[in-house]
């Protein structure tokens, strides 16, 4: 079996996409030859021609204008937005056209072979246009799902099953991990399901939730929580829209306290929902409050980047929190 970085890893699942189904078809900024900016589909112009593998304007809301109406017409568009920050001049097209086209026409027309492949987040001292992570906007939104992997082997299988999806499906791919988060892959083809939060740690004290990049960030918190004796069960979303509410209410039935963090700022950020899911569920089974371990409600800054992260120092400071309260 492969060691892969994910870059490789998203590659190699775009490759097998556009070898079974010649509908497949990836297109975004500097894509083709140059492989997009992070090079995620390097050689794809090249093995599967121009047609199905080509360079946009710079226009996000027109690549998916175009997704959309690819799509409609049975396509099935892989579009890439070159970085998260950059989707909102699509926001429009991807909230009220995307996600209601099913429902508008009563099923007869429906753009559920599209996917939306974006880097999010910090860490790379991108600055305030290139750190954001803007994923609980579209967990607003009714008719998209949205999925978040943690490393290689989950980005293969989930994006995988995103194009093959009968829904449309934003593909939030953690830059900084990019190069960084390497593990064994299969060669062969294998989907992961949508939906379904994955426990990669089990434990009785307290339930630890994240997504994408913050997976990283939990395990160092809860190297050091183990330290001082505290037992963590963590659990990986992997996708936002639709959230496994089971998985994570059955863990907190156990543990009977529950932090979550992610990248975003705090207000209006996805831990606010699942927070209230979780109070709502497991109220007379909560030890402590929940915790929120979040980025902070400002513009992502620069040159304070590591001062702004929910590092692994934040998340067990909030579980000491939890656990001591």
């Amino acid at each position: 079996m492969p060691t892969l970085n994910m870059l490789q890893a998203i590659n190699n699942a775009l490759d097998i996409a556009m070898a079974e189904d010649e509908k497949v078809v990836c297109f975004g900024e500097d894509v083709g030859v140059f492989g997009g900016v992070f090079r995620a589909t390097s050689h794809l112009q090249e093995k599967y021609g121009k047609a199905r593998c080509f360079n946009t304007p710079l226009v996000e809301q027109g690549i998916i204008g175009f997704a959309n109406g690819l799509a409609a017409q049975g396509g099935v568009p892989v579009a890439e937005i070159q970085f998260a920050d950059y989707i909102f001049p699509a926001f429009d097209q991807i909230v009220n056209e995307t996600a209601k086209f099913r429902y508008r026409s009563g099923d007869l027309f429906n753009v559920g072979g599209l996917t939306i492949r974006t880097p999010y987040g910090g860490g790379i001292h991108g600055g305030l246009y290139h750190s954001q992570s803007p994923e609980a906007y579209f967990t607003h939104t009714p008719g998209l799902k949205v999925v978040m992997p943690r490393n290689p082997y989950q980005a293969k299988g989930l994006l995988l099953a995103a194009i093959r999806d009968p829904d449309p499906v934003i593909f939030f791919e953690p830059k900084r991990l990019y190069r960084a988060s390497t593990g064994e892959v299969p060669e062969e083809d294998y989907q992961l399901p949508i939906g379904e939060a994955e426990i990669t740690k089990e434990g009785s004290d307290v339930t630890i939730v994240g997504w994408g990049a913050q997976m990283e960030t939990i395990d160092k918190a809860v190297a050091l929580a183990e330290e001082a004796g505290i037992a963590c069960e963590v659990i990986d979303l992997r996708s936002l829209l639709p959230w496994d509410a089971d998985t994570v209410a059955e863990s907190v039935l156990k543990t009977g306290r529950l932090v979550i963090t992610h990248e975003a700022p705090l207000t209006g950020g996805f831990a606010g929902e699942i927070a209230a899911t979780i109070q709502e569920r497991c109220f007379l089974y909560l030890e402590s409050p929940i915790e929120r371990v979040t980025g902070l409600d400002t513009p992502f800054p620069l040159t304070l980047e590591k001062e702004y992260f929910p590092d692994h120092l934040k998340i067990f400071a909030a579980i000491q929190r939890s656990v001591n309260f």
